[in-house]
Protein backbone atom coordinates (compact mmCIF):
# COMPACT_ATOMS: atom_id res chain seq x y z
CA UNK A 1 0.00 0.00 0.00
CA UNK A 2 1.45 3.37 -1.03
CA UNK A 3 1.94 5.81 1.46
CA UNK A 4 -0.99 8.10 -0.33
CA UNK A 5 -3.36 5.06 -0.13
CA UNK A 6 -2.24 4.84 3.68
CA UNK A 7 -3.50 8.01 4.57
CA UNK A 8 -6.75 8.03 2.77
CA UNK A 9 -7.20 5.13 4.64
CA UNK A 10 -6.52 7.03 7.36
CA UNK A 11 -8.39 9.94 6.65
CA UNK A 12 -11.46 7.83 5.76
CA UNK A 13 -11.33 6.17 9.08
CA UNK A 14 -11.27 9.18 10.74
CA UNK A 15 -14.45 10.39 8.86
CA UNK A 16 -17.03 6.78 9.15
CA UNK A 17 -16.81 3.25 9.60
CA UNK A 18 -15.61 1.48 6.71
CA UNK A 19 -17.24 -1.81 5.19
CA UNK A 20 -15.10 -4.75 4.00
CA UNK A 21 -15.60 -6.97 1.52
CA UNK A 22 -17.19 -10.44 2.37
CA UNK A 23 -16.95 -14.25 2.43
CA UNK A 24 -15.00 -14.78 -1.03
CA UNK A 25 -15.89 -18.36 -0.58
CA UNK A 26 -19.65 -18.41 -0.21
CA UNK A 27 -19.57 -16.51 -3.04
CA UNK A 28 -17.74 -18.89 -5.43
CA UNK A 29 -19.75 -21.20 -4.51
CA UNK A 30 -22.76 -19.69 -6.25
CA UNK A 31 -21.63 -20.58 -9.42
CA UNK A 32 -21.09 -24.13 -8.99
CA UNK A 33 -17.93 -24.89 -10.13
CA UNK A 34 -16.96 -28.63 -11.44
CA UNK A 35 -13.10 -30.01 -11.98
CA UNK A 36 -12.96 -28.58 -15.23
CA UNK A 37 -13.85 -24.98 -14.12
CA UNK A 38 -10.91 -25.40 -11.84
CA UNK A 39 -8.59 -26.01 -13.95
CA UNK A 40 -8.36 -23.84 -16.77
CA UNK A 41 -6.53 -24.44 -19.88
CA UNK A 42 -3.64 -24.39 -18.14
CA UNK A 43 -3.99 -26.75 -15.28
CA UNK A 44 -6.00 -28.92 -17.63
CA UNK A 45 -3.62 -31.98 -17.52
CA UNK A 46 -2.83 -31.51 -14.09
CA UNK A 47 -1.78 -34.95 -12.49
CA UNK A 48 -3.98 -34.12 -9.09
CA UNK A 49 -7.53 -32.68 -8.29
CA UNK A 50 -8.01 -29.30 -7.99
CA UNK A 51 -11.54 -28.89 -7.24
CA UNK A 52 -11.89 -26.74 -4.36
CA UNK A 53 -9.02 -25.03 -4.80
CA UNK A 54 -10.41 -21.16 -4.98
CA UNK A 55 -7.23 -19.56 -5.16
CA UNK A 56 -6.67 -21.01 -7.87
CA UNK A 57 -9.73 -19.39 -9.73
CA UNK A 58 -7.42 -15.91 -9.62
CA UNK A 59 -5.63 -17.87 -12.34
CA UNK A 60 -7.96 -20.02 -14.16
CA UNK A 61 -11.36 -17.81 -14.05
CA UNK A 62 -10.10 -14.20 -12.88
CA UNK A 63 -13.58 -13.19 -14.66
CA UNK A 64 -15.16 -14.53 -11.22
CA UNK A 65 -13.10 -13.37 -8.99
CA UNK A 66 -13.49 -9.64 -10.25
CA UNK A 67 -16.90 -10.11 -10.63
CA UNK A 68 -17.09 -11.29 -7.19
CA UNK A 69 -15.27 -7.77 -6.05
CA UNK A 70 -16.96 -5.88 -8.30
CA UNK A 71 -20.34 -6.93 -6.68
CA UNK A 72 -18.97 -6.32 -3.04
CA UNK A 73 -17.89 -2.49 -4.32
CA UNK A 74 -21.17 -2.44 -5.66
CA UNK A 75 -22.94 -3.32 -1.88
CA UNK A 76 -20.93 -0.75 -0.77
CA UNK A 77 -17.68 -2.17 0.15
CA UNK A 78 -14.71 0.21 0.97
CA UNK A 79 -12.42 -2.56 1.59
CA UNK A 80 -11.59 -5.81 -0.75
CA UNK A 81 -9.52 -8.80 0.74
CA UNK A 82 -7.69 -11.07 -1.88
CA UNK A 83 -8.95 -14.16 -3.11
CA UNK A 84 -5.89 -15.84 -1.39
CA UNK A 85 -6.98 -17.63 1.80
CA UNK A 86 -5.52 -20.41 1.33
CA UNK A 87 -2.23 -19.31 -0.80
CA UNK A 88 0.23 -20.50 1.49
CA UNK A 89 2.36 -23.54 0.68
CA UNK A 90 1.26 -25.19 3.25
CA UNK A 91 -2.54 -25.22 1.94
CA UNK A 92 -1.41 -25.45 -1.66
CA UNK A 93 0.46 -29.10 -0.36
CA UNK A 94 -3.10 -30.67 -0.79
CA UNK A 95 -3.43 -29.77 -4.44
CA UNK A 96 0.55 -30.65 -5.32
CA UNK A 97 0.70 -26.78 -5.70
CA UNK A 98 2.81 -25.40 -3.70
CA UNK A 99 5.22 -23.39 -5.86
CA UNK A 100 2.51 -21.36 -6.83
CA UNK A 101 2.06 -19.90 -3.95
CA UNK A 102 3.91 -16.31 -5.15
CA UNK A 103 1.55 -16.36 -8.47
CA UNK A 104 -1.18 -17.08 -6.89
CA UNK A 105 -0.98 -14.21 -4.03
CA UNK A 106 0.78 -11.52 -6.76
CA UNK A 107 -2.51 -12.43 -9.13
CA UNK A 108 -4.47 -12.09 -6.36
CA UNK A 109 -3.39 -8.77 -5.38
CA UNK A 110 -3.48 -7.75 -8.52
CA UNK A 111 -7.24 -8.56 -9.37
CA UNK A 112 -8.20 -6.72 -6.15
CA UNK A 113 -6.23 -3.43 -6.76
CA UNK A 114 -7.38 -3.59 -10.18
CA UNK A 115 -11.11 -3.45 -8.99
CA UNK A 116 -10.61 -1.16 -6.60
CA UNK A 117 -9.35 1.28 -8.72
CA UNK A 118 -11.78 0.71 -11.08
CA UNK A 119 -14.58 2.11 -8.58
CA UNK A 120 -12.21 4.14 -7.26
CA UNK A 121 -12.40 6.01 -10.56
CA UNK A 122 -15.94 5.84 -10.72
CA UNK A 123 -17.15 6.29 -7.24
CA UNK A 124 -14.15 9.08 -5.94
CA UNK A 125 -16.10 10.26 -3.50
CA UNK A 126 -16.09 6.75 -1.97
CA UNK A 127 -11.83 5.54 -1.33
CA UNK A 128 -11.72 2.10 -2.18
CA UNK A 129 -9.06 -0.04 -1.49
CA UNK A 130 -7.83 -3.27 -2.00
CA UNK A 131 -5.65 -3.92 0.72
CA UNK A 132 -6.11 -3.86 4.58
CA UNK A 133 -4.38 -0.72 6.82
CA UNK A 134 -1.00 -2.90 7.71
CA UNK A 135 -1.80 -5.61 6.00
CA UNK A 136 0.27 -7.09 2.93
CA UNK A 137 -2.69 -7.46 0.69
CA UNK A 138 -3.89 -11.00 1.58
CA UNK A 139 -6.26 -12.55 2.73
CA UNK A 140 -4.48 -15.42 4.42
CA UNK A 141 -6.45 -18.19 6.54
CA UNK A 142 -5.61 -20.93 8.45
CA UNK A 143 -3.59 -24.25 7.03
CA UNK A 144 -5.70 -26.56 7.72
CA UNK A 145 -3.24 -28.85 9.21
CA UNK A 146 -2.07 -28.78 12.99
CA UNK A 147 1.82 -28.91 13.35
CA UNK A 148 3.37 -32.45 13.49
CA UNK A 149 5.08 -31.84 17.01
CA UNK A 150 3.71 -33.58 19.61
CA UNK A 151 2.09 -31.05 22.66
CA UNK A 152 5.07 -31.58 25.06
CA UNK A 153 3.56 -29.36 28.05
CA UNK A 154 3.88 -32.01 30.57
CA UNK A 155 7.33 -33.03 29.65
CA UNK A 156 9.85 -32.78 32.39
CA UNK A 157 12.21 -31.41 30.12
CA UNK A 158 9.77 -28.06 29.86
CA UNK A 159 8.76 -28.04 33.38
CA UNK A 160 10.66 -25.30 35.52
Amino acid sequence: MTASRTAQLRAALQQRILIIDGAMGTMIQRHKLREVDYRGERFADWPHDVQGNNDLLVLTQPQIIAGIHDAYCAAGADILETCSFNSTRVSQADYHMEELTPELNRAAARLAREVADKWTAQTPENMKDAVRPGASGTDTGPAGKVPDAPLQANAPDFQG
